[in-house]
């Protein structure tokens, strides 16, 4: 793939935002302590507060799944397991991280559209005290959805009410946090903490970083205890613990805080996140013109998905890069950036055009 070939196939595909390029060699003078004693990371718990409210408290990783490994930890004892929606990246996309790593059990929820609500919650939150069922403790979501969709804070405080009132957490995967806030018109706290959300990430690298991602804390309460089962002195402590186990621990860990600090001053993440989501509906809004294409739900933030003929979709990957979504129906996804152009989109378009009347 040439480096001037853009393409739709994922917003990990994006270079580094330049401002975030800024901060790390803003950061890249001098010494600082080690292991987030720096003061990069100090400038970044004052910003998460900001963001997500006085008690948050964040733990900056190197990656998403390193994210929702740490996170899912920390809420969940050691018989305890996660209820997911089916289509969950921690269903579907981590390698099996969260069982591997986590030694949870996921038990998976079918939903028609990647959303989870007190209804589908119950299919899979049942055998309480029974010693041969692995023990529901958390209820994970994700916002964006893998499909693509956002939940509303209404929704949100619907599974958090209901998941509290079973005696069970909430995880929200926030890998595409900020494109959701930019959906909703709202600002990150209405629909995590204001909702109930006990623990929360932050996506970074998908908006702009260089691999950059967070975990933050909203119910301290909430985590787990310390190693041997000892209750750790708050939050900080055990979460500490879990990311140096699960090889989160940045060293040189200001290099990594500086990206998110970038990210969250002067609304960086934001207006990344609406120029992403405006580039999907720009997509969307020129496929659906198009016979032959069917958008299987409808476009909520930078994520688009299609039924297309294979033979179309592989004429057009000549130029631009996507990948299948579900192969079974011939269902494709369009993922759009920060850095995606009008350009972009309409020579995506305008190539599409050509290979389905060519088909």
């Amino acid at each position: 793939m040439s480096a001037a070939r853009r393409g739709f196939a994922s917003d990990n595909y994006a270079g580094v935002h330049p401002e975030v390029l800024a901060a790390l060699a803003q950061a890249n003078t001098g010494h600082e302590p080690a292991y987030g004693d720096d003061s990069w990371t100090a400038r970044l718990q004052d910003l998460a507060r900001a963001e997500f409210g006085e008690a948050a408290e964040a733990f900056p990783v190197f990656n998403g799944t390193g994210a929702n490994v740490v996170a899912l930890q920390s809420l969940l004892p050691p018989w305890g397991a996660v209820i997911c929606a089916e289509s969950a990246h921690i269903h579907q996309d981590e390698g099996g991280a969260p069982e591997r790593i986590a030694h949870t059990k996921l038990l998976t929820v079918p939903t028609p559209d990647g959303k989870l609500t007190p209804e589908l919650v119950d299919r899979q939150a049942h055998g309480v005290g029974f010693v041969h069922r692995a023990q529901p403790a958390v209820v994970e979501i994700a916002q964006v959805t893998e499909l693509g969709t956002v939940y509303t804070p209404e929704e949100i405080r619907a599974v958090t009410e209901h998941a509290h009132g079973l005696g069970m957490s909430v995880y929200l995967d926030g890998a595409r946090l900020a494109n959701a806030a930019a959906a909703l018109g709202t600002d990150l706290r209405s629909f995590t903490a204001d909702v109930g959300v006990d623990v929360v990430s932050f996506g970074g690298t998908k908006n702009g970083a260089l691999g950059a991602e967070m975990v933050v804390v909203l119910n301290p309460d909430a985590v787990a205890s310390g190693p041997g089962g000892r209750r750790a002195e708050g939050a900080s402590q055990a979460v500490g613990y879990l990311r140096k186990s699960s090889m989160q621990l940045a060293s040189k860990m200001r290099f990594v805080s500086a990206q998110l600090v970038a990210l969250l001053s002067d609304g960086l993440w934001l207006r990344s996140a609406q120029h992403a989501n405006a580039m999907a509906a720009r997509l969307a809004a020129g496929a659906r013109a198009l016979e032959g294409v069917t958008l299987t739900q409808e476009p909520q933030a930078n994520q688009v998905l299609a039924v297309l003929d294979p033979a179309v979709a592989q004429a057009v990957r000549a130029d631009y890069a996507f990948y299948d979504w579900d192969e079974s129906r011939n269902e494709v996804r369009w993922m759009t950036s920060w850095d995606t152009t009008e350009q972009d989109v309409d020579g995506f378009v305008a190539a599409l055009d050509a290979a389905l009347r060519r088909g």
